[in-house]
């Protein structure tokens, strides 16, 4: 069969959205459906964090989103008598943007999609809804009820190398696989309030451990407040969205209830599931489609643009005809873990805030109040350090001592002198590379992923990127797309751009961030992938060893074609 589309995306949600952007950007045919007939149009989500900006980043979209954001978004747990339990305002930027930032979906949402203009290979049809998938000898037939301007409905097909659903957690997509969603949704209620013209005007969010009624108070961009009230039992939906009801609620919180510019009020329950597999032969899922989280750590948005930004990449690798099939069962086992400790770590932060039993409260007040105490406890919550960064020991990887493709431990355990007097033990495989500000002859004091581009870089410190690979090595990095980076000092910049070729990136390390990375692991020659996670780092004579693990470890295929070679700069 002749194929319409190479990625067919079902879902026009943030996640399709997203990943349909960045397959764009590498230059794929995509044609994302949508059963609706536009977006929705009300607020959702509220936090984007450092991760997500930097696919914002590489998705081309920084200029028409950020003006939805509001960075360095404070979060403060409260008792019943407002005092702070605890708070998180963490400060780093180490991914190139702040931490936690509020913002509003719709708007968000609506910059990715007027995004996809740009791709001149990307399809976006709305009144799409997809009946069935079946898969064919090598691809999937999707049967698409699609709904006219005029009313009537007509059943068309499409036939794509690859299905994605990214239709949220009621998805068609994974019912069709066939797998299971493991899990459990509290039977805990909420009430979403959210309103125009923020009555109390302060940007930050406030959780109310309240146990007369917990509650959640949020400062968002655009002057909107949004409120969430637990609801207990014999609280219908009916009673607890009556304007009067409503009103009552939020009498200990603004001076005039009856005077606030709704937007809606809302009841939604809570869910933790995940699926218990993302991919089945060429059909993924991503988003709430995979896995529901509670909204407490901000972080559903948030994952499922993980999941798109790791999934991206490799589908455009396969279809660039540059690795098998085999490179999709990394998706599952890299996403997997760390979904599952966002979901984990949003119900515990849930727990606690939703206690209502008066001992248990004061247990934990008085618990938290002698943890505020202790300066490091304090800082191990005011930035965040609790939150899991995602660490890949699985997939694209490989380990910095054994060379080892496709697992890397998280320590490096090499006996060499710069392994065993380098300041840490612990591997950078698997994990984000930073990404700060440095300056190349072209610009001064730009992020460092505008430097490397959007594909594959490998990172050198000081030496020619050149001399560390053979002819051969250079060769297979050309055919990957691979940017050469040469990182220096800012005081040897001007000397290496004179003596090293035209086709190697210089960048000068302006603030030091760097070289204190390179100074504290034995690690000078960093490969880092397109979604930013690195997937080796060596000495420098380990560099050729490195490389044809980590094609190893991606199931590379030798000789990818001119064209696709061109892409890959292109993109």
């Amino acid at each position: 069969m002749e194929f319409d589309t190479d990625v067919l995306v079902i879902g026009a949600g943030p996640v399709g959205l997203m990943l349909t952007n960045l397959l764009g950007t590498y230059g794929q045919n995509v044609t994302l459906l949508e059963a609706l007939p536009g977006l929705i149009d009300y607020p959702r989500g509220v936090g984007i964090d450092d991760e997500s900006l930097r696919s914002v980043q590489t998705a081309g979209l920084t200029d028409t989103v950020l003006p939805h954001t509001t960075p360095q978004h404070i979060m403060r747990l409260v008792n019943g008598k407002g005092r702070i339990l605890t708070h998180n305002a963490p400060t780093t930027d180490e991914f190139g943007w702040p931490r936690k930032n509020a913002f509003i979906q719709p708007l968000v949402d609506q910059a990715m999609l007027e995004g996809l203009a740009r791709h001149a290979s990307v399809d976006v049809r709305f009144n799409h809804e997809v009946l069935s998938l079946r898969e064919t000898e090598n691809g999937v037939l999707a049967t698409i009820n699609v709904t006219e301007a005029d009313g009537t409905t007509d059943l068309q097909q499409i036939h794509a190398k690859y299905v994605v659903g990214c239709e949220g957690g009621r998805s068609a997509t994974r019912l069709w696989m066939g797998v299971l969603f493991d899990g459990k949704s509290p039977s805990t209620r909420w009430l979403v309030v959210d309103v125009n013209n923020d009555p109390l005007g302060t940007p930050n969010v406030f959780l109310g451990a309240d146990p007369k009624r917990p509650y959640v108070s949020i400062g968002l961009p655009h002057a909107i407040r949004r409120w969430e009230f637990m609801l207990f039992d014999g609280e219908t939906d009916d009673m607890v969205t009556d304007p009067d009801f409503v009103n009552r609620l939020l009498a200990d919180h603004v001076p005039d209830p009856a005077g606030l510019d709704f937007i809606r009020r809302r009841v939604y329950t809570h869910h933790a599931r995940i699926a218990s597999s993302f991919r089945r032969g060429k059909v993924l899922i991503a988003g709430d489609a995979a896995h529901l989280m509670p909204v407490w750590m901000g972080q559903g948005w948030n994952s499922g643009v993980r999941d798109a930004t790791n999934l991206a990449w490799k589908l455009a690798t396969i279809l660039r005809g540059q690795a098998t099939d085999d490179l999709l069962e990394t998706y599952d086992i890299e996403r997997r873990d760390h979904a599952k400790a966002m979901v984990d770590l949003s119900l515990t932060l849930g727990n606690v805030i939703k206690v209502t039993n008066p001992a248990l409260v004061a247990s934990r007040d008085a618990i938290a109040a002698a943890l505020n105490l202790l300066p490091q406890v304090k800082s191990y919550f005011a930035d965040m350090k609790f939150k899991p960064m995602p660490r890949y020991t699985r997939g694209v990887v490989v380990d910095p001592t054994s060379h080892k493709p496709g697992s890397a431990v998280a320590r490096i355990t090499g006996r060499l002198i710069p392994s065993l007097t380098a300041n840490t033990k612990i591997s950078p495989v698997g994990v984000q590379f930073p990404q700060p500000r440095v300056t190349t002859r072209e610009q001064s004091n730009i992020l460092l992923d505008e430097v490397t581009g959007k594909w594959w870089t490998v990172l050198v410190w000081g030496n020619n990127p050149k001399d560390v690979f053979s002819t051969e090595d250079l060769a297979r990095l050309e055919e990957l797309g691979a940017q050469l980076v040469c990182l220096v000092p800012e005081s040897q910049r001007a000397w290496s751009e004179d003596r090293y070729p035209a086709d190697v990136v210089v960048a000068g390390d302006t603030s030091g961030q760097l070289k204190k990375w390179f100074d504290d692991r034995p690690t000078p020659v960093v490969f880092v992938r397109p979604d930013r996670f690195i997937a080796g780092a060596c000495l420098a004579q380990d560099a050729s060893e490195t490389l044809n693990a980590i094609l190893t470890a991606m199931s590379f295929k030798e000789g990818a074609s001119n064209d696709a070679r061109t892409r890959l700069h292109v993109a």
